[in-house]
């Protein structure tokens, strides 16, 4: 079985492209099954497609596949171009444009990166907690769309053990620095006084709830949560004693508010560079500290040259968040040594589970020759034959169709070949020699 693991991260690739390869949540599912059935379209060599295994993971961060089959053309680079091409098919974006910035990892070492990944140690944020809930999320919507086989639930499966093993036993996550917490820290830089500003959350999901937290702890003047479902902002609002409003009333509610966080799964932007403009003018001009932490971004990129406005994305927090980096070297290293274990026996497993249908051919053909004799016992009882001749005769019978295989083997064999069955089969049949 072979493994692979390709995509793009935030180490590779800039946020103007992540954004125009990211998957909505509600498009994973058909994503998966887009993607077996690429990578499982028929070639020259086969008469009908092979469909493998796959999982996507999209995050602000990253946009990966996870795959695993029993087919594979041509090496990583082939992988790299496969992947290329199926983004820049599902995306409609140029194939040029994403190729440089893909990196694909086969076999022991997809599974290291799944392992890294859920842990926390490939994160823009070392020891971030989020991303293992985004792999389980997308694990669970792979499954639904039957993108899951024996190979990547295993993997999956190990790869939340091997993380809650990281978490639990060093101290990766210590020290982190968070997006959330990056983001009061700017703002910080902006306002003399978070205390005195007005707060606006656009979103009602986890990035938003824990922003949420982080700038409520500061006193804000006032604190307000903007979602398309207005029932679900309440309920956020309310656990901070702030109000909510719908999305549609942003164009009149916009210039009332100093910090603007953002982060929602649309896939388009959601504050436009009219809008803004219109809202600092209503302002008199006074500064409007704004984050996006969305990918595909929720702030329209050119909002960043007004004048007024002190506008940061995801990857603008990364100076912030590395601050602590070097209080967690002791744990990287320890998580690394656990992750390495966990690879190997990983691997042991895929080695042994790649026996499973040689077993299962010679317990076949084991059967075959077993039946086969019994029935000719039976017909020789049914004659009237003594049973002991019976008996004698079956005995006889098995063990020369067993030994047939390897006696023949042996005798056709010359050089090392030979040679090498000469040492094997004494251990096969605990023969003396």
């Amino acid at each position: 079985m072979h493994l692979l693991a390709v995509g793009l991260n935030h180490t590779t690739a800039p946020l103007s492209l992540r954004e125009k390869v990211a998957f909505p949540a509600d498009q994973i599912g058909q994503a998966v099954a887009s993607a077996r059935a690429w990578f499982g379209r028929s070639d020259s060599s086969t008469s009908h497609a092979q469909t493998g295994e796959a999982a996507i993971l999209s995050t602000c961060n990253r946009t990966e596949l996870y795959a695993a089959s029993t087919k594979v053309n041509g090496g990583v680079d082939d992988a790299i171009d496969s992947t290329a091409h199926f983004l820049a098919d599902h995306h409609q974006l140029p194939y040029a444009e994403l190729r440089p910035f893909l990196y694909a990892l086969p076999q022991d070492n997809a599974v290291r990166h799944a392992f890294r990944v859920a842990s926390g140690l490939d994160s823009m944020v070392l020891g971030e907690p989020q991303i293992l809930g985004q792999m389980k999320d997308a694990v669970r919507q792979a499954e639904a769309a039957g993108g899951l086989g024996t190979y990547l639930h295993q993997l999956f499966q190990r790869t939340f053990a091997v993380a809650k093993e990281v978490r639990s036993t060093t101290e990766i996550g210590a020290h982190s620095v968070s997006m959330a917490a990056a983001a009061v820290r700017l703002s910080q830089r902006i306002f003399d006084s978070i205390s005195g500003q007005h707060v606006l959350f656009i979103g009602a999901g986890e990035m938003i709830e824990l922003c949420a937290t982080h700038f409520a702890a500061q006193n804000p003047k006032s604190l307000t949560v903007a979602n398309r479902t207005l029932e679900r902002g309440e309920t956020l609002a309310h656990r901070f004693n702030g109000a909510a409003l719908r999305l549609a009333d942003l164009p009149t509610e916009l210039s009332r508010f100093d910090i603007i966080v953002s982060c929602t799964a649309s896939s388009l932007p959601i504050i436009g560079l009219g809008l803004v403009e219109r809202a600092v003018k209503a302002r008199r001009h006074k500064p409007i500290f704004m984050v996006d932490l969305a990918v595909p971004r929720d702030i329209e990129a050119e909002v960043a040259r007004l004048d007024d406005v002190f506008l940061y994305t995801v990857d603008d927090l990364a100076s912030v968040v590395q601050s602590g980096v070097e209080n967690r070297q002791a744990a990287v290293a320890q998580a690394e040594a656990i992750i390495e274990t966990r690879v190997q026996s990983f691997m042991h497993w895929i080695d042994h589970r790649a026996m499973v249908p040689l077993i299962q051919d010679l317990h076949d053909s084991g059967e075959a020759l077993r039946q086969a004799e019994l029935e000719r016992a039976r017909r020789m009882l049914a004659k009237g034959a003594d049973i002991d001749q019976v008996l004698e005769a079956l005995s006889k019978g098995l063990t020369a169709k067993f030994l047939h295989g390897p006696q023949q083997a042996l005798h056709h064999a010359q050089g090392d070949e030979r040679s090498q069955l000469v040492n094997l089969l004494p251990q096969l049949f605990r023969a003396k020699r």
